[in-house]
């Protein structure tokens, strides 16, 4: 059997698809039920061996955990994922070397995190994905999330983005059981 088949066996029909854009490293195409969503990666493109810190998108497959969202910006309905409300002391430690490494943690707290509530409308919705959390690897990266991109599709710090229309869309269509393969 050949690679091609085996990947396209490997892949259901539960997968969003990411690749990279030609042309433009920091920006995709995200692939679902027939459909290609334009989307934001990482500032260095996508690309394997993740650190902390270098921007890129980890290519591989991440299942889709868990939703957090803005209850003042954002009304959640119906998902097939755990979805929580992000508060004022909801934050993610981005710590190399902190034990809550690559976790929600509450805030204020000691090391490097990331707010979740932040000024801008970019996390009002963030779908966690099982990136470095199942398997916690110290600086194989922290914080890759599916969230809202910037109007014109700004590069993420390693994060795959889309516009809250598609977000909408998406939420919609999503099983429990989804996963991420970016190619």
């Amino acid at each position: 059997m050949t690679k091609a088949i085996r990947t396209r066996k490997s892949i259901s029909s539960q997968s969003l698809i990411v690749r990279s854009r030609p042309g433009n490293r920091q920006q995709g195409q995200l692939i679902f039920q027939g459909r290609v969503i334009r989307c934001a990666l990482g500032r260095s493109g996508s690309g394997i061996g993740k650190c902390e810190g270098d921007g890129k998108t980890p290519l591989g497959r991440m299942k889709l955990l868990s939703v957090k969202y803005r209850r003042d910006r954002w009304f959640i309905g119906s998902v097939a994922f755990k979805a929580k409300p992000i508060s004022g002391n909801d934050g993610w430690c981005d710590a190399v070397g902190d034990r809550n490494y690559n976790r929600s943690v509450t805030l204020p707290y000691p090391a490097s995190h990331e707010e979740m509530m932040r000024k801008d409308y970019l996390y009002d919705l963030v779908i966690v994905m099982d990136y470095n959390i199942s398997r916690r690897l110290t600086r194989g990266g922290s914080a890759i999330f599916f969230h809202l991109a910037r109007e014109d599709y700004g590069p993420t710090e390693g994060c795959v983005a889309i516009s809250r229309r598609d977000m909408h869309w998406l939420l919609r269509h999503l099983k429990r059981g989804t996963s991420m393969m970016v190619v």
